[in-house]
């Protein structure tokens, strides 16, 4: 059964999620702090961390950092989502920049929380209906079966969200998508903070390196191009 961390210092919010996912069909574990988050990381198969930000000891910063600063899998399959009582778009982006899956800012609705759950789960290496096969882009190889990448035979080591984004990226090459399609056709909300995808494409060139094909399309969105672009490749910040 798919299992839950829940790690938040206030008692109440970790009961009522608690109750919510459950009711949902989910196992739940919970930490009061990052002490034990962390022990509980180290200890059990978690599908989806969920992280408060301000919590005492480790914070969810520093947590999601952490995973996916991990050699192996796990931390980087793992889904992260980080709760905020923080709403500023700074720290909203230090948040996805530490490699957050989603963020929610308190106080929250614990059935949207649940919902981010399961629409996270839904994106994971585990989900259902994902083709075994391989997208290549020159020096850039894409397992859709296994949820990896190399690029010139080097492992890339990507959050399920970068993954989800280039997935589409390939599938999708040569038309240009805004940042409200992208938020709809890879994050599946119908709203959101565009930061977000603004974030998660800036991640995702800076790990592809030179090799990523990712043009901004000045005053429309992004465009993955099926030829390599030049090397002096312009708008790579953006």
């Amino acid at each position: 059964m798919t299992r839950v961390l829940i790690a938040d210092d206030d008692d109440v919010v970790r009961d009522v999620v608690r109750r919510y996912l459950e009711r949902d069909g989910l196992e739940v574990s919970t930490a009061h702090d990052g002490t034990e988050a962390l022990r509980l990381l180290g200890s059990q198969r978690i599908d989806v961390a969920v992280l408060d930000v301000m919590m005492p000891g480790p914070d969810g910063l520093s947590l999601c950092r952490s995973l996916r600063q991990r050699g192996d899998r796990s931390g980087y399959g793992m889904p992260v989502i980080l709760l905020t009582a923080l709403g500023e778009e700074d720290d909203r982006i230090a948040g996805l920049e530490a490699g957050a899956d989603d963020y929610l800012t308190k106080p929250f609705s614990p059935r949207e929380l649940a919902l981010r759950v399961r629409s996270v789960l839904r994106r994971s290496p585990t989900a259902a209906g994902v083709l075994p096969m391989d997208l290549n882009a020159g020096e850039l190889t894409v397992s859709t079966a296994s949820r990896t990448v190399t690029v010139a035979g080097r492992p890339v080591s990507l959050t399920n969200r970068e993954f989800d984004l280039l997935l589409f990226f390939l599938t999708h090459a040569d038309a240009v998508f805004t940042r409200e399609d992208l938020l709809k056709q890879v994050w599946h909300w119908d709203f959101g903070d565009l930061s977000t995808v603004t974030v998660h494409v800036k991640r995702l060139r800076s790990k592809l390196g030179d090799r990523h094909r990712v043009q901004t399309v000045w005053g429309r969105g992004y465009m993955w191009t099926s030829e390599a672009a030049s090397s002096g490749r312009p708008n790579a910040d953006n």
